[in-house]
């Protein structure tokens, strides 16, 4: 044997032109995204609204332009959402142009994620081929979490596709030193933070680093353009907060999600630093609310019972070849653009992915579709790259890029096997044909070289169908599933976590407290008890339960995706939403309730502006009680519907309880259909 180390070239030269698709390349990219447009847009309107909150904000954006930019909950601009307005833009003006129903409002979702998936072939082929690209590109669309946000009107599938178009951008600038590439990715991620905020920015250090270490030019230069980037970052994010700070308070709406009426509070406070320390004022829950709305931080938060069937079917996977993939570019040069596309995904993956980890506030199983392109993108790139490895290096080398592909897919196979088991009575044959197909195959690959030469695709062919087999089928499950509610989940029920048509853990019970306690059941007048440390949950006004017009309760095993039940809304019945309606011209605002799931699902019934006291949680000082009481009497509010929202949370404020107090003291009461409501137009009740 040689007894010296030649470490392999750089399996792709720094200088070398994109890879062109070969004949065969289109037909499948095409068969790619018709597949994933399939996958995306199949039994669609099924999910209704899906999030109401989101829908009615939509709603009211394609009925005011002025709703359209601040992105307000109604028309009439009492409060905005709790987050930037973008992802609403796209919906807002879908409805606008084609009526309010569940295709205007989700099929914008749903095209952006198979946007999305094209974009991602297109980022990663320019590096690494398009075999990759197109592996890539199949391993984000079939992730369960990814089927499940681009069915869904939450912020996070607009937030995807412009940071993968983020990442292409970061790509072309890498290829040539562009200026102009780099300036783009820089606003692309800025156009990111009015979708979501804060999240956006994970990658960007990332980024930024994959240009500092691989762009072929100076230093100095490099460090210039960074800059520029930067600029490009602040004015793409800048522009509207700007506009909404200098706007007098008076002459827009209230920033929902913050205590000051500012959207600077709302990214630095809700949005940003307390989702990391856990202190979110007004959020629900108890401090520290991982307990609650999150599950336990650590390093093995990603595959746990709750998070693990939503995205790390080939996480363990993507971090064998990840780490295998590094080892084998050996001392490449500095420009090296497998190098360096390792580090881009891998970087997205182990910055997020840890961000995800050990974040002590609010965390939703949903929120790590951000990780989807990064896995896709590494199994692309490190299953090809190895693949070349093991036919083209020296055979050392070729081992160990065989062994490093036979035991990602060892590994898949079993946690395939682990993740199916969470679900036990859920297709139970399909687990143990996932851990034989794969187990064999891995086996077989080591000896692929003594095998005939037509065995090989064959082996790849099982290995691919045994890795792709558990997450195809959680999101077939999740296409045929409606989801509704606020927090959704993919794939069947999980011992241990939620999942459509179980609201909660257990068979229904409320999740567990710090310490191990459990919330109580309500007693008659709707009040909790004290939290572990004397901390007080609010009462209800009206004594019902938040979130459930018409006395509805959580968990509608039909629609309701996982905890999405907690916060799921019904629609009125027609004998209320008659009685909402009537002289609706009248009045500013039909009706005004506490909380926006509560205020959504009559606004969204009745297509007329609903204000939503308090805001999403019933926690904002929006209206105070003197600002509704001036409401109350120049005549913009007809009536008040009792029940809703969690006014006081964690801080926030009791405006909203002070306004239900209020009502039910001065005004007459009446039910219709089990439902609380309150003729604000009646005059005080003698």
């Amino acid at each position: 044997m040689d007894g010296t180390q030649t470490l392999p070239a750089p399996a792709t030269a720094p200088t070398r032109p994109p890879e062109r698709p070969s004949r065969a390349t289109r037909p499948a990219l095409a068969g790619l995204l018709l597949a994933t447009a399939a996958l995306y847009l199949w039994g669609l309107d099924a999910s209704g609204w899906a999030n109401s909150y989101y829908a009615a904000a939509a709603q009211a954006g394609s009925q005011s332009w002025t709703a359209f930019f601040y992105g307000s909950s109604d028309a009439a601009n009492s409060i905005t959402v709790d987050k930037t307005p973008a992802s609403l833009w796209l919906p807002a003006l879908s409805v606008r142009l084609f009526g309010l129903h569940s295709w205007a409002l989700l099929v914008p979702q749903a095209l952006c994620g198979v946007a999305a998936v094209g974009v991602l072939y297109a980022t990663v082929r320019r590096w690494h081929g398009p075999v990759a690209g197109l592996i890539a590109g199949g391993v984000l669309a079939v992730t369960p979490v990814a089927t499940l946000m681009f069915r869904f009107n939450n912020p996070d599938a607009l937030l995807v596709l412009v940071l993968v178009a983020a990442a292409y951008a970061t790509v072309r600038a890498v290829e040539t030193a562009s200026t102009r590439w780099l300036v783009l990715a820089g606003a692309l991620v800025g156009f990111g933070f009015l979708t979501k905020m804060l999240q956006a920015f994970l990658v960007l250090p990332v980024l930024a680093g994959v240009y500092l270490l691989a762009a072929p030019t100076g230093p100095g230069r490099r460090i210039r353009q960074l800059l520029l980037a930067g600029v490009g970052v602040l004015v793409a994010a800048g522009w509207w907060v700007a506009i909404v700070e200098l706007v007098p308070a008076g002459s827009r709406p209230y920033i929902g999600g913050s205590q000051g009426d500012s959207v600077l509070e709302l990214a630095l406070g809700y949005n940003g630093l307390g989702r990391i320390t856990g202190e979110e004022e007004g959020r629900v829950g108890p401090p520290g609310g991982a307990a609650m709305l999150g599950g336990g931080t650590g390093v093995m938060r990603m595959f746990d019972e709750r998070i693990g069937g939503q995205v790390s079917w080939l996480l363990p996977a993507a971090l064998i070849l990840l780490l295998a993939g590094l080892v084998l570019a050996g001392r490449a040069a500095r420009t090296d653009r497998t190098r360096a596309g390792l580090l881009l995904w891998g970087g997205w993956l182990l910055v997020t992915g840890g961000i995800f980890s050990f974040m002590s506030g609010i965390f939703h199983e949903y929120y790590t579709v951000a990780l989807a392109p990064a896995v896709g993108a590494l199994i692309g790139i490190g299953g090809t790259s190895l693949w070349r490895h093991r036919l083209a290096a020296t055979r050392r080398w070729s081992l160990a890029a065989t062994l490093a592909l036979a035991g990602a897919l060892a590994v898949t196979a079993w946690w395939s096997w682990t993740l199916l088991g969470r679900s036990p009575d859920w297709y139970p044959w399909l687990r143990t044909a996932v851990l034989v197909a794969g187990l064999a195959a891995a086996a077989l690959l080591v000896v692929a070289d003594r095998l005939p030469r037509r065995v090989a695709p064959v082996v790849v062919a099982v290995g691919a169908a045994a890795a792709l087999a558990g997450p195809v089928a959680y999101s077939l499950q999740t296409a045929a599933t409606p989801h509704t509610g606020a927090i959704p989940t993919a794939g069947p029920a999980v011992s241990g976590g939620f999942g459509p048509g179980r609201a909660f853990p257990g068979g229904g019970q409320l999740p567990s407290l710090p310490g191990g306690g459990q919330l109580p059941s309500l007693p008659g007048g709707g009040q909790l008890p004290s939290l572990p440390g004397g901390g007080q949950l609010p009462s209800f006004p009206g004594g019902q339960v938040p979130g459930f017009p018409g006395g509805g309760g959580p968990g509608r095993g039909d629609r309701a995706g996982g905890m999405g039940g907690l916060l799921d809304v019904r629609e009125p019945s027609a004998e209320l939403r008659a009685l909402l309606e009537r002289d609706s011209e009248d009045y500013t605002w039909i009706a005004a309730t506490v909380g926006s799931n509560n205020a959504s699902g009559y606004q969204l019934a009745t297509g007329d502006p609903v204000m939503a006291v308090g805001g999403f949680n019933g926690s904002d000082p929006s209206p105070t009680l003197a600002q509704f009481q001036e409401h109350v009497a120049a005549g913009r509010i007809h009536w008040f519907v009792g029940g809703g929202g969690f006014p006081g949370a964690n801080g926030g404020s009791t405006a909203s309880s002070d306004i239900a107090a209020w009502v039910a003291a001065t005004f007459p009461a009446q039910t219709v259909d089990g439902v609380t409501v309150y003729d604000l137009s009646s005059g005080k009740d003698s």
